[in-house]
């Protein structure tokens, strides 16, 4: 539909097993869209193993919304490990992206998207990443788009009318909260988990949260002589 953004993304495991998942969005918000409502398993109450950055109120809302969402694809999982091989495609409008790679280097961007765009107030400042996923990103890749997408948010804040922050300070801080919550749903994972797939996929996006701010400046200094025509 002309209001959704879909993103899927198809594993076929070396054992010749094969899964898809649709993820559908809305276009303009970029909210997740659940196509059924499933009772999510126990795990996913929010009073269970709650993180401890937690803003969410446990007597307003039930569950966890990140583990709400992610319960079908952690179950999907829950037998495998993150060693183990698989050819992934992922579809989106524009185009096609295709890697054979680690089942756990296949499925962070899939975790990812979900987290980030489940309602979570804690990871919904990296949601406008969405907009153009690229999955099996590098480390590079990633914080130079995270660095642009910080900055154009401090544009959209100055337009309208709210002071902007143009130092990375910023985004350093959207980090450390985004460290603190990797690691508590970590521990709620392995409640669901059988194997560690899911937990290695976790670790991986878990690095990036680490890396990002610490290779922030390092990115700006090394691009800095690609932008000399602005600098004149």
């Amino acid at each position: 539909m002309a209001d959704q953004l879909k993103i899927t993304y198809e594993f076929k495991l070396s054992s010749g097993l094969e899964k898809k998942f649709d993820i559908v969005l809305n276009k303009e918000t970029l909210a997740l869209i659940r196509d059924k409502e499933d009772t999510p398993p126990d795990w996913a109450r929010l009073e269970f193993q709650q993180c401890s950055n937690c803003p969410l109120n446990t007597t307003l809302i039930r569950n966890c919304p990140i583990a709400a969402n992610l319960s079908g694809i952690v179950h999907e999982f829950r037998d495998f490990t993150g060693p183990d091989k698989a050819t992934v495609l992922v579809h989106v409008k524009e185009r096609a992206y295709f890697k054979t790679c680690s089942l756990l280097e296949g499925l962070s961007p899939l975790l990812g998207i979900i987290m980030t765009t489940s309602g979570c107030p804690i990871m919904e400042p990296l949601k406008p990443m969405v907009r153009y996923h690229l999955p099996f990103a590098s480390l590079d890749e990633t914080v130079f788009r995270m660095i642009s997408m910080y900055l154009v948010a401090q544009f959209i804040r100055s337009r309208s009318g709210k002071k902007p922050e143009w130092t990375l300070d910023g985004l350093s801080r959207i980090y450390e909260e985004v460290k603190k919550l990797n690691k508590d749903f970590g521990v709620r994972m392995r409640a669901a988990a059988k194997s560690d797939a899911n937990i290695h996929a976790l670790v991986k996006l878990n690095v990036f949260a680490v890396m990002v701010p610490i290779e922030a400046a390092k990115t700006l200094k090394e691009i800095t002589a690609s932008y000399s025509s602005y600098l004149r």
